[in-house]
């Protein structure tokens, strides 16, 4: 059985899709689309940059979920690939909304709208320079934990993605983060801060949520036609209403995408396969068993592989 899994922030580059966007007329059309209901150019800043207009957070999120079903609805729609036997569809963070939409939960443009909405929020909830994110490499959940509590005096420090064995991000106020990192690099443990403009995935994006609820309880969503696995749940939800509660909790929740790799694993699937820019989730997937295939869809040899 197989996965279709989405990515998230952090995935982007400019000129990604560009290919796909000369060839396809479809690729074309969901570009123009994403232009006209956000009223600018959003396909410009995908294709020709610059990179820090791609790199807003209110820009980046609309951007790399319009390129991830643009790849989805080229699979189905052009090469006639049979989805029949995906189990789950799952989505890192914003990658969760991308899976909503190809399983037509949530239309494209409302996606668009709430995504570039929860980019703004994110990125107004903390002053600039306020906030950071760090990652953990090397150490488990439970040691991260126990760093955490030593520093709890310094300000926030909460786990912010619970990628992998070896990859946990953390996000909070600047302050604890730089005394998180200093024990780190005093016990020659490695980690890496990360250039993001805010703390994402934390309590101090409690604002942005409190801003996105409304917005996201007032938009129409069908009845998933396939599980979906929640990134604060690390489980499957079908339930519209308790979708729309978990995306409001996700803003300032852990991402919970180790539980969900092995959950789906736990649950026969032996197959994830990527779909959108970069390779991230594909890296991800691999350290958690040997025994799965990956692959990464993102070009049109890429697509092909699938038939």
């Amino acid at each position: 059985m197989k996965t279709l899994m989405f990515p998230g922030q952090g995935s982007q580059s400019v000129g990604m899709g560009a290919d796909l966007y000369k060839n396809f007329e479809l690729v074309k059309k969901i570009f123009k689309q994403a232009d006209e209901k956000l009223n600018f150019h959003l396909s410009r800043i995908i294709l020709d940059g610059p990179e820090n207009e791609l790199k807003l957070t209110k820009n980046t999120q609309p951007a790399i979920m319009t390129l991830s079903y643009s790849i989805y609805k080229l699979i189905v729609e052009e090469f006639g690939v049979d989805i029949k036997n995906i189990k789950y569809f799952c989505g890192h963070s914003l990658g969760e909304y991308s899976a909503l939409v190809s399983i037509g939960t949530l239309t494209f443009e409302d996606a668009l709208y709430l995504l570039h909405e929860r980019g703004k929020s994110m990125q107004e909830a903390v002053p600039e320079g306020h906030g950071a994110m760090l990652a953990v490499l090397g150490l488990k959940l439970e040691d991260i934990e126990k760093l955490i509590k030593e520093i709890k005096v310094k300000g926030i420090c909460e786990i912010a993605n619970d990628n992998s064995d070896s990859q946990v991000i953390l996000s909070g106020e600047k302050k604890a983060i730089d005394a998180i990192s200093a024990i780190l690099k005093k016990n020659k443990k490695k980690s890496i801060f990360l250039p993001v403009s805010a703390p994402f995935h934390c309590s101090l994006m409690k604002s942005a949520a409190e801003k996105m609820k409304d917005k996201i309880l007032k938009t129409n969503f069908k009845k998933p036609n396939r599980e979906i696995i929640s990134n604060v749940t690390a489980r499957p939800v079908v339930d519209t209403e308790i979708i729309k509660k978990l995306l409001i909790d996700q803003i300032s929740s852990k991402v919970r995408w180790r539980e969900s790799l092995l959950y789906m694993v736990e649950n026969g699937i032996d197959e994830f396969i990527e779909i959108g820019p970069g390779k991230v989730l594909s890296g991800l997937a691999k350290r958690i068993s040997g025994n799965i295939n990956v692959k990464s869809i993102n070009t049109i040899e890429d697509i092909k592989s699938l038939k």
